[in-house]
């Protein structure tokens, strides 16, 4: 398919400085059982192309599931006359804007080999988890699924630019909720928003530790039932990746995003605490605070070669030793702001222009085991697996729950408490950071589900983070 459409394409006479199309197909199947039965299966396959012109200082798009000549070059024609009406009416002149030219292949790991993807065994693995959560009468319900996702993306320009990328990544996910004498408490494999994510095949599931987590997860869940509530007070907070996932998705990737500094998001997703003055001199954290973009992470959720733009992806440094150096911001904003930025202007499907989008941000591993964390803890709260977040417009102000937590005394952990949650300001949270764990304590997770964009677009993010220790952090429970 991905040859056709080139060949349909370059036939065009777009008559316009610069042209590009992005083509994208997406196949999506959800396995899914819930409470001991299989649900229908879920399948999707979407594809269709977005045509880009720059022409005479102005910029304009138009998207087609019309892949024939005639659906490109009309979708060609509607791009070029939004470009003409957007010349000298848009917040950037994009006449000395000089797009890129990629050429090259990039594929993740597995998208071209095959997957032994069995239905019926795999079915049956779920509901073999699904059952064996179910070890008490106070287990009221329980859910699992496994998605598969294979992405086929092309992106060529008319005078001769053309690079190809393929994807797949496997979404496992596992839930179990107990309920007794008016209280529910939910455990979950990785989050109960699909946090084990990542690209690759059936290694995954090893990965993630699906086979035999129905127990294990339905065991925690009956925990938290008896569990008291997490105490309140200041104290030492140490968070595992599941819950640094969030941490560095809502207080630093979402606040680095470059458009959303210039203003872009303010009426629909909030503005950013940070400004453009800060990069280079602003202390976002404590020296143990060390933060990049890197893309070719390639098991990771978000790991691709080229951004939608076509700027070629490489590992970047956004946070080193706390000080804050470069923006989550793409090629065009990068002009519009004059500073230096990353590979990320994204797009969530081909009916849908790119922005700028954080991808795989990752916390560097430090030097400390788990044990050494725990031991440099005189009194704290480990918390395990995001379960609620709130955050204010500006990413700045935030108050996070978490589904597991353990105490920790004298370096020592104790008992298991329900209900964590912590509150804290961005602007200082990061300052906090007493220590980092080191590669054993790290984990690759992710998310589907990042909303940005008018209209709305979701998209796909990575986080490999280490467990995390901070000082002196407003934590509370369930009663507080």
């Amino acid at each position: 398919m991905h040859e056709l459409i080139e060949a349909r394409f370059r036939a065009l006479n777009p008559g316009v400085d610069f042209c590009s199309l992005r083509y994208v197909e997406e196949a999506r199947e959800t396995l899914a059982v819930r409470q001991g039965v299989a649900e229908p299966l879920a399948r999707s396959l979407d594809r269709g192309a977005m045509i880009t012109v720059l022409h005479r200082g102005g910029y304009g798009y138009a998207a087609t599931s019309d892949l024939s000549s005639a659906g490109l070059q009309a979708a060609l024609e509607r791009a070029r006359q939004w470009a003409e009406a957007s010349r000298s009416q848009a917040v950037f002149d994009f006449s000395g804007y000089e797009p890129a030219r990629p050429s090259g292949r990039y594929i993740g790991p597995g998208a071209e080999q095959p997957l032994d993807w069995q239905r019926r065994e795999l079915t049956e693995l779920l509901l073999a988890e699904d059952a064996a959560s179910q070890i008490d009468a106070r287990i009221v319900d329980r859910a699992a699924s496994l998605g598969r996702l294979d992405v086929h993306q092309l992106y060529i320009t008319h005078d001769g630019g053309s690079v190809e990328q393929r994807f797949r990544a496997l979404i496992p996910s596992l839930v179990v909720t107990a309920y007794a004498d008016g209280v529910a408490q939910t455990r979950s494999l990785g989050g109960q928003y699909n946090g084990y994510c990542r690209q690759g095949g059936m290694e995954i599931l090893a990965q993630a530790g699906l086979a035999g987590a129905g127990q294990r997860v339905a065991e925690e869940a009956l925990q938290l039932l008896a569990a008291p509530n997490c105490p309140s007070g200041s104290m030492d907070l140490l968070l595992m990746p599941s819950q640094m996932m969030l941490q560095i998705h809502e207080s630093i990737g979402h606040p680095l995003e470059l458009d959303r500094i210039l203003g872009d998001e303010r009426n629909y997703a909030g503005t950013s605490f940070v400004t453009p003055e800060m990069f280079g001199s602003y202390q976002y954290g404590s020296e143990h605070l060390n933060v990049t973009y890197d893309p070719q992470r390639s098991n990771e959720f978000a790991a691709y070669g080229w951004d939608d733009d076509g700027t070629p992806a490489e590992k970047v440094w956004l946070i080193k030793q706390g000080l804050l150096k470069v923006p989550l911001g793409g090629a065009i904003s990068q002009a519009r702001a004059s500073l230096p930025g990353v590979a990320n202007s994204r797009a969530c499907n081909w009916n849908r222009a790119p922005i700028d989008r954080m991808a795989n941000l990752n916390i560097e591993p430090g030097d400390q085991s788990l044990a050494q964390l725990i031991a440099g803890v005189e009194r704290g709260v480990l918390m395990d697996t995001n379960v609620s977040w709130s955050i204010d417009d500006s990413r700045n102000k935030f108050q996070f729950g978490c589904e597991y937590g353990r105490l920790i005394e004298n370096g020592e952990l104790k008992g298991v408490v329900k209900n964590p949650g912590y509150r804290g300001i961005s602007a200082t949270f990061w300052r906090a950071l007493k220590a980092v764990g080191d590669e054993s304590t790290l984990d690759v997770m992710g998310t589907p589900f990042c909303g940005k964009g008018e209209p709305n677009q979701v998209v796909r993010v990575g986080h490999a983070s280490p467990a995390c220790l901070f000082g002196a952090v407003d934590v509370f429970g369930g009663e507080a």
